[in-house]
Order: structure tokens, then C-alpha cells, then sequence
């Protein structure tokens, strides 16, 4: 006589055993896109691991830290003079170290060698007998030594400081130089709207290129 049981198939998994299975494929799937560390017994009591994945290269590198730099351009008394490139921060003796050191016949009592660099500024360190720069033209971008408005290197603050320069036409100065690279002479600033003859010669000893 045939048993009951043999007619309804074979066993049916238990709902425990259903449930494990479940979890199994689960956490199989959410581990390819999230990370999960964890393990599952199976059913025939195997211990099955899931892991998080490798952790994103790419995150690492949008974690390192951005370096902000400053660009001077350093003469005089030094050993090398030319643009230098330091960190944000830098002092005036971290400049003129990057341009070589201090000449023989440098003044370094003509320089305050503790104040902090700024972008697109102009370091002249003096050499003895030389008239040392004021303070305040040299903490200026784009002042020169002398005190006078470096057309290529001076922010629209600096350039306002120009008689007869407001903001529209400083903004149309910076924009000239971007387009066309740096000016030759102060002539050529009649090149830029809005500038004449007349506003010319009223700035014309007052700006360097």
C-alpha cells in the first residue's frame, strides 16, 4: 500500500529553511552595490560570508586635500630672480629663499621678512643704500616698488585705484589682458573700451607694465 506522503512529492522545505535561503539571496544582492559584512548559516549548516566590497579608489582621491598655491614675482637682491610658486600662507622670507636667497649686497633690514605673501604681488628686496618699497605698495597685487599700478599683474581693486578707473573699466582691463596676454606698454591701454587720450595721460605715471 502506497503511503500518503509519497503521493504529495517530496518534502516540502520548512519555513525556516525557506526564510534562510531568502536571506542568503538578500544579502548576496546588496552586497554588490552596498557594503555588508555579515554571515549566514545554510541550511546544510554551511557558513556562507558576505563582504563588503573593495572600497572606491575614486573616493580617496576626492578626499585628498586641495593645495592652494601663490604666484609672486620676486627681484631684486636675490640670487634668482623670477616668478615663484609657494603655499598659501607663505611669509616674505619663504619667497625670497624659493628665489635663490638674499644676495650679497641684499638689505634684508628693507623687507619684513614675517609678513604674509598674496597672490600676484611684485617682492623687490632692496639693496643697500637702495630707499626700501613702502609697506603698503608692497602688500598690494600688481603695486609696483614704486608705488605704481602693474597693469598686468593688478586686481580691479589696484586698478581702481587709477584716475579716471571705476569698476566697469577695470573689470574691462582684466578681461582685455585675458583675451590678448599681457600689455607691451601703458599706451596700449587705449586698446581697451572706454579708455582715451584723456584718461591716458591723467594714469599714465601712475601705471607700469
Amino acid at each position: 500500500m502506497t503511503h500518503p506522503a509519497a503521493l504529495d512529492g517530496p518534502p516540502r522545505r520548512s519555513t525556516r529553511v525557506r526564510a534562510a535561503l531568502g536571506g542568503v539571496i538578500v544579502l548576496a544582492l546588496l552586497g554588490v552595490g552596498a557594503a555588508v559584512v555579515g554571515a549566514v548559516v545554510t541550511p546544510g549548516g554551511q557558513t556562507v560570508t558576505v563582504e563588503a566590497p573593495p572600497a572606491d579608489e575614486n573616493a580617496a582621491l576626492d578626499s585628498a586635500p586641495v593645495v592652494e598655491v601663490v604666484v609672486l614675482h620676486v627681484l631684486g637682491a636675490v640670487s634668482q630672480p623670477g616668478i615663484v610658486e609657494l603655499p598659501l600662507g607663505a611669509r616674505v622670507v619663504d619667497a625670497i629663499a624659493a628665489a635663490g636667497g638674499p644676495s650679497d649686497d641684499a638689505d634684508l633690514g628693507g623687507v619684513n621678512l614675517a609678513r604674509v605673501v598674496v597672490d600676484g604681488e611684485q617682492l623687490r628686496v632692496p639693496r643697500i643704500g637702495e630707499a626700501p618699497a613702502s609697506a603698503g605698495a608692497a602688500a598690494v597685487p600688481g603695486a609696483s616698488a614704486d608705488g605704481r599700478v602693474n597693469l598686468n599683474t593688478a586686481d580691479a581693486a589696484a586698478l581702481e585705484t587709477l584716475p579716471g578707473v571705476g569698476p566697469a573699466i577695470a573689470a574691462r582691463i582684466i578681461a582685455w589682458r585675458d583675451e590678448n596676454g599681457p600689455f607691451r606698454s601703458v599706451d596700449e591701454l587705449t586698446a581697451v573700451s572706454g579708455i582715451g587720450e584723456k584718461t591716458l595721460e591723467g594714469l599714465r605715471d601712475q601705471a607700469t607694465v
